[in-house]
């Protein structure tokens, strides 16, 4: 996500008010943090790149279960199981390969980053 945001840091500056321009140049893009990814995600799909968010939802249940591990009540991580979550691991890392096998093709053209 930190990669996306920087390509398309001009972008997501036109979309944001006067303190959050500063916000995005000075936390956002160089940290993402956590807590901000969905809010994120819903900006970069505001320009154009509409699969973020699900992948950014996988990616912060991941996040969830690294600190929690499994939970058969649901209440700390979205995974019961840890096969569970290894699925979801391969599905986001297949994920990126692609893409970045897609970048490696287009020349570091941004149109990489969408499906």
């Amino acid at each position: 996500m930190a990669a996306l945001l920087r390509l398309e840091i001009d972008k997501l500056k036109t979309l944001a008010k006067t303190e959050e321009r500063r916000w995005l140049e000075t936390t956002a893009v160089p940290r993402v943090p956590t807590s901000k990814m969905k809010t994120l995600a819903h900006l970069l799909k505001e320009i154009g790149y509409n699969d973020v968010s699900p992948w950014t939802d996988k990616a912060l249940n991941l996040h969830d279960y690294q600190y929690h591990g499994p939970d058969p009540d649901l209440a700390l991580s979205k995974y019961t199981r840890r096969e569970e979550a290894a699925a979801d691991i391969l599905e986001l890392t297949a994920e990126v390969a692609r893409r970045v096998e897609t970048l490696k093709k287009s020349n570091g053209q941004r149109s990489w980053l969408r499906p």
